[in-house]
């Protein structure tokens, strides 16, 4: 088929031209005494995209699973107690693998298209005067429903009852595009992925780290080996790693976080709200709703669209890919075959947008789902002439 494939799912997203040309290079030497000269000023600019000062960002080669890991063994031991929601197949996967390593997981099971249920974490906080919950886990953006949580409130929870326990979040499709302050929030350990926000192919696992969540090391007494961050403690700080790192992708992630920070986090944040308000403005034009069960939990990086009873929604996915070449994302466990995903985050502008719900139309008209055509395009058209032009992703 002629013309560009439409990547729509919300991870791997669109690849700027910029990164694609930083990582065709040559292979290197990740032993050789200049590497330093690139990596260290990498580390330092990783903290700028997390907002943090004290502590490190460690950069593994993996996904966002194995960023998860990492924080678990080298924070938590056997038996621990943790405190985390289940309102999506991410928050869920992250409690499976709590209770693999043997933690005691307090999961509340929240309805999908929800998110973080603050108030209940409250109570059960302020229930636990021995402070026996070591850690308390936030999925600030639920991929599978599109729904964004809040992790500000959970700090301020967590400050009002003067409780230890550490805030762990799983930023794997939210750092990097909506708002993020690790430090300001306390955020201990954050964990994201290369083939989101960051722009990149899927293959780093990018970890934010607390000094706090830091001197815990000592402490933890799960088994780590490649998650360790004591190897990445002693080998970062002279540039290096503790085995052969993703140097391609290195070199990728230098460029997209000149274009991040170029452009400003916080215009990347506002680029990121108005484009998802358009998207959302053409969903509603549609007649459809939403996964998410209110405005609080719109995310602004992907929205899951809900398809009318009667309707499946892979149909509606299976159309768009092999006779218009656009990527939807599925639904996935509860949601499967009920719910599309429209990814609108990274590499992306409003004709990107606009042509995510044209190629939506196209297949919905294609299945049978009754709406008026063009009425989505149309109403993101109104909107995105009516706010004026986002503010550009800048390059290298």
């Amino acid at each position: 088929m002629s013309g560009f494939n439409g990547l729509a799912v919300p991870g791997p997203t669109n690849m700027p031209f910029e990164v694609r040309r930083a990582m065709d290079v040559a292979l290197e030497d990740h032993r050789a005494p200049d590497f330093p000269e690139f990596t260290l000023p990498l580390f330092a600019d990783l903290k700028k995209a997390f907002m943090i000062e004290n502590g490190q960002v460690f950069v593994f080669p993996g996904s966002g699973t194995g960023g998860w890991e990492s924080a678990i063994a080298n924070t938590l031991s056997p038996g621990d107690k943790v405190l985390a929601s289940i309102f999506g197949q991410f928050s869920y996967l992250w409690v499976d693998m709590c209770q693999r390593f043997g933690l005691d997981v307090d999961a509340i099971d929240c309805e999908w298209g929800t998110g973080v249920p603050v108030e209940l974490y409250e109570k059960k906080l302020a229930a636990d005067t021995n402070h026996e919950i070591k850690a308390v886990l936030v999925t600030q953006n639920e991929t599978a429903t599109g729904v964004t949580s809040d992790v500000k409130a959970v700090r301020e929870v967590l400050n009002s009852l003067g409780h230890p326990a550490l805030l762990f979040v799983d930023g794997v499709s939210s750092i990097g595009s909506i708002e993020f302050r690790q430090e300001e929030w306390g955020v201990d350990v954050a964990v994201s992925g290369s083939q989101k926000g960051f722009m990149l192919p899927t293959g780093l696992a990018i970890v934010g780290v607390s000094q706090k969540a830091l001197d815990q090391r000592p402490k933890s007494n799960l088994p780590k080996c490649f998650f360790d961050y004591d190897d990445m403690v002693k080998t970062n700080k002279d540039g290096y790693f503790p085995y052969t790192p993703a140097t391609t992708l290195l070199r990728g992630l230098r460029a997209s976080l000149d274009m991040l920070l170029g452009e400003g986090l916080e215009n990347v944040w506002a680029r990121h709200t108005r484009l998802a308000t358009g998207c959302r403005a053409g969903i509603a034009a549609w007649g459809l709703e939403l996964c998410a069960k209110g405005p609080q939990w719109h995310s602004d990086t992907v929205s899951a669209i809900v398809v009318p009873e009667g309707y499946n929604a892979n149909d509606v996915i299976g159309s768009a890919y092999g006779k218009y070449n656009l990527s939807l994302g599925a639904g996935l466990s509860k949601v499967a075959g009920k719910v599309f995903r429209i990814g609108h985050l990274g590499y992306m502008n409003e004709l990107m947008v606009l042509q995510s719900l044209a190629g939506a139309e196209l297949a919905m008209r294609d299945v049978g789902i009754p709406f008026e055509s063009g009425s989505g395009v149309g109403a993101a058209v109104d909107y995105f002439a009516s706010t004026g032009q986002a503010p550009a992703l800048a390059a290298e």
